[in-house]
């Protein structure tokens, strides 16, 4: 290639022109390079744009709505019916519940995920703190905390059982709640009663008019099972306005079976233990006209000299005896097998009493080797006595603590 020199121009002047020329030509050069690659290049920026908007996608606000009802800061809370928590736009994941004393509140999660609500009541006067946690469909995470407080009762009950805990009992004590005032919601305070056994047996409750709720299996405590109740009734309104206060725990030991069967018309006392004849004991029953209840009969009071008077049991006048030895109660109405130390020769032969079972004794009870001691230091609170063969009709289920005589179809209906 032939350059003229630029006139009025020196060789050094020519000389950097000509730089100047390949310069531009090569800068020309690079430019359709790089012009020739700009698709390429442009594809690269924005895959790397995309990957960036997708890293900002998945640490991005979750779409999820996590709602708790009550509101924060809530007070004079209603105990059932109120929390309850909710996820729009995702999924509850976890909700935890716990109260001042960092006691879990168990609740379930619903299978699509879209609320979760409490298994029992709460507490009443109790302060509740919620954390729950839900994904939207891009897996990111929402949160939300809440606290409140329920309601403050101006009514409450409370139920009073037995047996007793730590007690040891025969096989026939079931477990009865008796309760200050009459319950309207009965399947509320049920479900708030929970009872578990070793080894596990069906154990069911029945309701006897409305302040009373026993619990048994359906055929007698095998020996040696081992109860557990858990009283939850702290924040269960039992009625309109009025709610329960006692949050406890009960245990109790079924003893060796005792099973005494009373033959009436034969005036006798087979008393089996373990299901094997322990003993025979002439008996006394009640005499025409006072006929023994037949039926299942619970031991549930043990006296070693008690007081019977007539006219509390609608015997107005017949007899009041101050110092009637080794007597257990059978019935709320007055039932008795006891130590009796006026019937002579009646044990065994005939029936002299006005109703109860008795046991020839001594005058203070102080001899151990009559019937009537031997009985009373071989038994326990729990223990069955059975009554055949009497003239008056089954016991009623509700006297005393003799839900036996109802069948298991008529207990859990």
């Amino acid at each position: 290639m032939n350059v003229r020199p630029i006139p009025g121009a020196s060789v050094d002047a020519r000389g950097r022109r000509l730089g100047a020329v390949f310069a531009g030509a090569l800068l020309l050069a690079v430019t359709a390079c790089g012009g020739g690659g700009s698709d390429s290049g442009k594809g690269q920026g924005d895959a790397k744009g995309k990957d960036k908007g997708a890293a900002v996608a998945a640490t991005g606000q979750s779409e999820a709505v996590v709602s708790i009802a009550p509101k924060n800061g809530a007070t004079a809370v209603d105990t059932s019916g109120r929390l309850k928590v909710t996820a729009a736009k995702g999924k509850l994941t976890e909700v935890v519940v716990k109260n001042g004393k960092g006691a879990r509140i168990e609740g379930s999660i619903a299978a699509d995920g879209s609320s979760w609500t409490p298994a029992t009541h709460l507490a009443a006067a109790t302060k509740y703190q919620v954390h729950a946690v839900a994904k939207d469909s891009a897996g990111r995470t929402a949160a939300e905390d809440s606290s409140f407080t329920t309601l403050t009762p101006d009514n409450t009950f409370v139920g009073t059982f037995t047996p007793e805990d730590g007690s040891t009992v025969g096989v026939g004590m079931p477990f009865s709640v008796r309760f200050t005032r009459g319950i309207t919601r009965p399947d509320d305070v049920e479900k708030a009663i929970r009872i578990t056994t070793e080894p596990a047996v069906d154990v069911q409750g029945h309701w006897f008019d409305n302040d009373r709720l026993d619990f048994r299996p359906e055929k007698y405590w095998k020996a040696g099972t081992k109860v557990t109740v858990e009283l939850n009734l702290d924040g269960v309104e039992g009625r309109d306005g009025v709610y329960g206060e006692q949050s406890k725990k009960v245990s109790f030991t079924i003893g060796r079976s005792q099973v005494s069967v009373v033959d009436a018309s034969k005036h006798t006392m087979k008393v089996m233990r373990d299901g094997k004849l322990f003993k025979t004991v002439p008996v006394t029953t009640g005499k025409p006209g006072y006929a023994t209840w037949n039926g299942a009969m619970v031991i549930s009071e043990k006296f070693a000299v008690t007081r019977m008077n007539g006219d509390t049991v609608g015997y107005d006048g017949e007899y009041d005896i101050k110092d009637v030895p080794h007597a257990m109660r059978l019935t709320d109405s007055g039932t008795f097998v006891h130590g009796n130390y006026w019937g002579g020769d009646a044990f065994g032969n005939y029936n002299a009493s006005h109703g109860c079972i008795g046991l020839r004794d001594v005058r203070g009870g102080w001899d151990k080797g009559v019937e009537a001691a031997w009985f009373f230091n071989n038994s326990i609170a729990g223990d069955v006595v059975e009554v055949k063969k009497s003239t008056d009709p089954t016991v009623d289920p509700s006297n005393g603590l003799n839900g036996w005589n109802m069948t298991w179809a008529e207990w859990t209906k």
